[in-house]
């Protein structure tokens, strides 16, 4: 499998893991009777300030998904993962560094920490796709 496949695989498993987390947390409160089985919403308005961060931070995961997995597929579907392999784990490792910056802290240095990390994903995934359209 190559390093691009690899780091599409972490992605989704990334977001995956968010969302486990999210259901084993909202489990938890329904079992307790905190909160009745038909009162989360999306965002979790209402809950914890941690449980709304953690939505997001998987809304993010998912709303970057189709560009940047995207990305990655074609270049593996059309054989030129060359392109995307050499950034490949640093996009991923960026995906996971805005994720957990965004669950520990809305701070202005955590919010610009996040940015960046999110900066960095853009800008690798600008590139590649710059290098996959002339390649």
């Amino acid at each position: 499998m190559s390093t691009s496949l690899l780091a599409l695989l972490g992605f989704i498993s990334w977001t995956l893991l968010l969302l486990a987390l999210m259901e084993v947390l909202r489990s938890r409160l329904v079992v307790t009777g905190a909160v009745p089985a038909n009162a989360f919403d999306p965002g979790n308005s209402g809950l914890s300030p941690f449980m709304q961060r953690l939505a997001r931070a998987h809304a993010n995961c998912l709303e970057g998904l189709p560009v940047f997995g995207g990305l990655l597929l074609v270049a593996e579907v059309a054989g030129k993962s060359q392109v995307t392999d050499p950034l490949a784990y640093v996009f991923l490792a960026a995906r996971i560094v805005q994720s957990l910056i965004h669950l520990a802290s809305t701070s202005p240095a955590a919010v610009t920490a996040r940015f960046t990390a999110f900066a960095v994903q853009i800008g690798v995934a600008m590139y590649w796709a710059v290098k996959l359209l002339g390649a």
